[in-house]
């Protein structure tokens, strides 16, 4: 009897290790054979589209990801992360030019600004720089759309009372240098054989005369915009918003800088023409929740330890959010389906982590962080899944960690010869812990002193995807998506996630980060962002 328990006992690893390799085969196997990866970028962008939080397509995301994730056979947690004020929801857009020369308008508009009355349409104007020049055509502004100067960099015009105090010393500026130029003026008239005196330029800032240019009757605000147009939304705006009292009413368009420069000119040679714009902006009355959804695949021997994987639900609306974060998002999703598919039993919990917010804020996972403080010291490694459909074929990690990755990863180059992956032992000193938060959803767990490992990526067939044309852009679409390295990239997520659940402990975290850095739990930071 002893000698059949002890040889139980014995071919208990070898089990282990059979059933690790027969799940993997299954994960393969799913994974180049009916690959949904795509089919869930397809419902996420084209179904239900651009998804800030406060609008109904942000939380049509969340009761589908928490569905999906039900049907598979995961546990889900739907956390209540913060509320918003006011909602937001964007609808259709369209404008065009009416004269000889007439052409469709090629525009954006930020979230959480207005949309139009219906159809309008009224001639064009430039703004006034100066108090002068508001008090001659503030009868032409009822009715006009107004030629503001700058730059589009995503934002609208900044209505906050800092915004409007910093407008107003401007025009108290630009008053100076207009008396100063007429001195100059009068004086060049008075010497014409003089060589004329150069004027000083006024200052710019857009839309000067904001508030009273609105209670003048003008129809909207147009700025140039480079392209792709970007069109974002600040947090401290949105925030600051009442359904009741203080909506947005004017229209803030970001107009192609080609059709605007055309534009402009024909006003400057007081050409007769109009502009018609139809903007379909809606705004809800609040507050309107937002949520992380958490998809569990509860660990059978070790359900308190944890490997985590994620990316951002939310995205910004002027486009799909197909980049940023649809391809986060949806081979999260398909690991998850094809780990539970493939029968897999991990021996610790797997978490599949759908953030809130990263867009106004890292919202999601920083209210997480916040509130899993008991489970800092059991999470193995967060996956951080935020930088386009680039293919997952790299990890650079600590030398402690060498060892686990290389059991974890070492089947990953059987699945496409094309697309090999290589694991690396990171070289040199450790950095230190950051400080201050990063720019996506593994920022707070890497402050806080867990291990935030991500996936490097490539692009090595040379589709030639250009992040920084994409990113908070109108073009932040389905299409820009490469079918081929998301499909591979989930089952890569699913193979590694799964082998490193398996393992008898979680990863090492020896040499993460500078030892000389302070190793108590860092504050939690709010982000700041305009």
């Amino acid at each position: 009897m002893h000698f059949v328990v002890v040889l139980i006992i014995l071919q208990m690893p070898c089990l282990a290790l059979a059933q690790d390799s027969n799940v993997v085969d299954k994960i393969i196997k799913i994974a180049q054979s009916d690959n949904q990866t795509m089919n869930h970028l397809d419902v996420l962008t084209n179904r239900i589209g651009g998804r800030p939080i406060g609008s109904d397509a942000y939380q049509s995301a969340t009761i589908w990801a928490a569905t999906l994730l039900k049907l598979w056979g995961l546990e889900v947690e739907i956390q209540e992360v913060g509320e918003l004020p006011v909602g937001f929801n964007r609808g259709p857009w369209f404008g065009k030019m009416l004269d000889d020369d007439g052409m469709t308008l090629h525009f954006a508009t930020p979230s959480y600004t207005a949309g139009t009355k219906g159809v309008q349409r009224g001639h064009v104007v430039a703004e006034p720089k100066t108090r002068r020049q508001f008090e001659a055509m503030k009868g032409k502004l009822n009715g006009a759309w107004v030629l503001i100067s700058g730059t589009n960099d995503g934002y609208p015009i900044d209505i906050s009372e800092k915004g409007e105090a910093r407008r107003k010393e401007i025009i108290l500026k630009n008053e100076v240098i207009s008396r100063y130029n007429d001195s100059i003026n009068r004086l060049n008239r008075s010497n014409p054989n003089n060589p004329p005196k150069p004027l000083k330029e006024l200052e710019e800032a857009p839309a000067l005369f904001y508030k009273e240019m609105i209670q003048a009757g003008i129809l909207g605000t147009i700025q140039s915009s480079k392209v792709p147009i970007n069109a974002l939304y600040p947090r401290s705006y949105a925030m600051e918003l009442n359904f009741y009292t203080n909506l947005p009413t004017c229209p803030d368009i970001k107009l192609d800088e080609n059709q605007y420069q055309i534009i402009a000119k024909k006003v400057q040679e007081r050409r007769s023409f109009q502009l018609e714009f139809d903007i379909r902006n809606h705004f809800r009355p609040g507050p309107i929740k937002y949520h992380n959804v958490i998809g569990i695949i509860r660990g059978s021997e070790f359900p308190d330890q944890y490997v985590m994987s994620g990316g951002h639900l939310d995205s910004y609306d002027v486009a799909s959010g197909g980049v940023d974060c649809g391809t986060g998002v949806a081979p999260n999703l398909e690991a998850a389906r094809i780990i539970m598919e493939s029968g897999g039993k991990p021996r610790r919990s797997i978490l599949f982590c759908f953030w809130a917010g990263e867009e106004f804020g890292l919202l999601g996972s920083k209210y997480w962080v916040e509130n899993n403080k008991d489970k800092w010291p059991n999470i193995s490694n967060y996956f951080n899944r935020d930088g386009g459909p680039t293919v997952a074929n790299a990890l650079t990690v600590p030398p402690a960690m060498y060892d686990d990755f290389a059991k974890a990863t070492e089947r990953l180059n059987e699945i496409n010869p094309d697309l090999p992956f290589t694991l690396n032992r990171r070289q040199g000193n450790p950095p230190p812990k950051p400080a201050t938060p990063g720019g996506s959803d593994h920022a707070y767990f890497s402050m806080n002193g867990m291990p935030a490992i991500s996936f490097g990526t490539g692009d090595p067939k040379g589709y030639d995807f250009n992040y920084g044309e994409i990113w908070h852009t109108e073009r932040d679409n389905y299409n820009m998506s490469i079918p081929e390295y998301m499909d591979h990239t989930s089952v890569v997520m699913a193979i590694v996630l799964y082998n490193l659940a398996m393992q008898d402990k979680i990863l090492s975290r020896e040499g993460l980060y500078n030892e000389e850095t302070p190793t108590t739990p860092q504050p939690l930071q709010n982000v700041r962002r305009r």
